[in-house]
């Protein structure tokens, strides 16, 4: 099928999800053309007569399509690229699985191989090559792929170049049917007569690790016995870096109302964990995705959507959290597609729109975010509204607490901390001070992990982004500083002791997290109350070190003496406490022709051995002032003579200028009396 574009419908209200704007397109599913959908690589493949006339795959991106043709060898099963989309596995018996090799530039080989199921007689004296079936199979790696049948977990070694492959391990138990998580390389196969019996899995190259088994919960076991908990009930996502699994609960216990789905959190060294529930509140069919580390719960009969976040506060009996919807349920955001024209009409007709059915019966869902109709031969990724949820969530805590743990919030983030210092939607400082201890908490534990990232670890330039190490997105001063404090500029309609008020609070905020508070903050702050001729309180700020003392704030407040007599004077005692600022303290003095108080300040820290003469004697000379200059050359001859035993200055200081006009206007017989004594 030619590829189509689609175009969002202009619809009024406001929705939290939506499906993106350009589908995957394939040929739909029809009596000579059969569609699969490979999990691993995202991969559509259109098969066309067994492969003869064709196989189609349609992938994410346009390096992953291809279209080749393959021989005709009986239906096709299941058809999977390994992750490096070098081998293809079509399983087209419940035997054996055929594999074709493919070249660089994604040629195929002519040859096809085969692998038929393992038997261990010893292990399985019941199983025969009549009784087993291949109930699927999962690429693990570039060459390393398992078969799951009813008997057994079997994982395979392969080798193009030898077109063989090598069984590495053999799990035997009973299965009723499996999940496989590729981005975690996690299976997970049911077992037992009710099927609530799951055994995890862990694949690593080369390597299995069989987890513990455990069973899921169920609401009552039916007699007799027969297989309660199904596969389309089951899923495993990987949310906050930690796998779960997913079990749809139609029937809760306890009485409650509606369907529920129950958490359990997988273990290395222990059973599964129970660890949270679901509250759907619904009856009916239901579908879930994964999208941002939110559980997406599709309900078909009401055609809305919930959205669930685990890792926000909810109700807790000490061993189990319980969860609401993070909103109402409410529909995926609608669109119309716009088809190509139909092959039998004339050239030139323009493009069909088509207004597609959402939650429709043809809809499959995979994970994470994938929803697929295989009908119309469409594939969209399921995507998350952030900027909706501005105004649907009014409380400005629990908004900034969801947004934080969402990978793309960033903008929306900065934008909704700007809007809450903008009159009319101002929030009170409270809630801006609780916000602040929130944004900062989470920057300042991703500075410590940063610091350990960078201590243990050999490759810095290959370190994951901050999101990626911290689950959450951090701001940080500079964010703050150019994104929302910059309101403040030409603020005419926000109060100057709101605007002071909010940034003391966040600089109140970092101080108590540890956080270096970078200058220009401070520098705000003074701006703001010079403005405004807050100059008793900036004072204040500075006596009662609300602003902490620095060199750039220091070298600021020399700046306002104009404006602000005193500023002067407080620059210097900022400038003596910092201690390391002697040097600026200095030049300060000395540009403000302050000499005899530089030259008492040099003694007092004892650094009349090493300061420079030279710039001493220049900005004497510049003063203009005879005595002054006396002064000044008479002090640092007495320094040369307790240093070296003589007044005259040494050649390397470059003091033969100065001492010439100490000549012309005391006369040398001035300079001479000083040597002579």
């Amino acid at each position: 099928m030619a590829n189509s574009t689609s175009s969002e419908v202009a619809e009024e209200g406001n929705y939290y999800l939506q499906l993106n704007k350009n589908p995957i397109r394939f040929e739909p599913v029809s009596k000579v053309t059969n569609v699969f959908f490979d999990d691993s690589n995202k991969q559509v493949f259109a098969v066309r007569a067994g492969g003869t006339t064709g196989v189609v795959v349609k992938g994410p991106d346009e390096k992953s399509n291809l279209t080749f043709r393959m021989e005709d060898r009986g239906e096709v099963i299941s058809i999977k690229f390994s992750p490096d989309r070098r081998i293809l596995g079509v399983q087209r018996s419940l035997k054996s699985v055929e594999f074709l090799n493919f070249s660089s530039d994604v040629v195929p080989d002519n040859m096809e191989y085969s692998q038929t199921c393992k038997l261990c007689r010893c292990c399985l004296p019941w199983a025969t090559s009549k009784s087993t079936q291949i109930r699927g199979f999962c690429w693990s790696n570039n060459t390393e792929i398992v078969f799951v049948t009813d008997q057994a977990v079997e994982f395979y070694q392969i080798s193009p170049e030898k077109k063989s492959l090598k069984c590495l391990k053999t799990f035997s138990l009973s299965i009723n049917w499996f999940v496989w998580l590729p981005v975690n390389c996690v299976l997970l196969v049911s077992s037992g007569i009710v099927g609530n019996t799951l055994n995890p899995f862990q694949f690593k190259p080369s390597t299995v690790n069989r987890l513990p088994k455990f069973e899921v919960d169920l609401p009552a076991v039916p007699k007799p016995a027969k297989q309660t908990l199904l596969q389309r009930d089951v899923t495993m996502a990987c949310l906050y870096g930690i796998v779960y699994i997913i079990v749809l609960r139609h029937q809760p216990r306890g009485g409650s109302a509606g369907a529920e789905i129950v958490l359990y959190q997988l273990q290395k060294e222990s059973p599964a964990k129970k660890t949270n529930i679901l509250r759907l509140d619904m009856s009916g069919r239901f579908a879930v995705n994964t999208v941002d580390n939110l559980i997406i719960v599709h309900h078909q009969a009401s055609r809305t959507s919930m959205i669930f976040d685990i890792n926000l506060p909810g109700e807790s009996d000490n061993y189990i959290m319980c969860h609401h919807p993070v909103l109402s349920p409410l529909p995926i955001k609608p669109f119309r597609l716009f088809l190509p024209p139909a092959p039998s009409l004339p050239v030139g007709t323009e493009k069909t729109e088509y207004t597609f059915e959402l939650y429709s019966d043809n809809w499959i869902v995979f994970q994470p975010d994938i929803i697929i109709d295989a009908k119309l031969g469409s594939l969209w990724t399921v995507q998350l509204c952030l900027e909706p949820l501005v105004e649907m969530i009014p409380n400005k805590l629990k908004l900034i607490e969801f947004l934080v743990l969402r990978k793309d919030s960033k903008l929306v983030l900065l934008s909704v901390c700007r809007q809450m210092l903008i009159p009319g939607h101002q929030a009170t400082l409270v809630t801006i001070a609780q916000i602040y201890d929130m944004l900062n908490d989470v920057y300042k534990n991703y500075q410590e992990a940063e610091t350990q990232y960078l201590v243990h670890s050999v490759d810095i330039s290959s370190r994951p982004d901050p999101y990626q190490r911290s689950n959450k997105v951090i701001l940080d001063q500079s964010d703050m500083y150019t994104h929302v404090f910059s309101v403040f500029e030409n603020a005419k309609n926000i109060s100057h002791k709101f605007m002071v008020a909010v940034l003391i609070e966040y600089i109140r905020s970092l101080n108590e997290h540890q956080i270096n508070v970078q200058h220009y903050l401070y520098e705000l702050v003074i701006n703001i109350l010079v403005n405004h001729n807050c100059f008793y309180q900036l004072h204040q700020f500075l006596q009662y070190h609300v602003l902490t003392d620095s060199k750039p704030l220091a070298c600021l407040m020399l700046s306002l003496e104009s404006v602000y007599t005193p500023a002067h004077q407080l620059a210097l005692d900022m400038m003596k406490r910092l201690s390391t600022a002697n040097e600026e303290i200095i030049e300060v003095l000395l540009s403000k022709q302050q000499l005899l108080p530089a030259l008492r300040f040099i003694r007092s820290i004892a650094i009349i051995d090493t300061v420079s003469a030279r710039k001493f004697l220049e900005a004497a000379l510049n003063c203009d002032d005879q005595m002054l200059f006396y002064t000044v050359f008479k002090f640092f001859e007495q320094r040369n003579i307790r240093l070296r035993g003589s007044p005259k200055f040494p050649s390397g200081e470059h003091c033969e200028h100065y001492v010439h006009h100490f000549e012309s206007l005391f006369g040398t017989e001035a300079l001479g009396d000083v040597q002579s004594s």
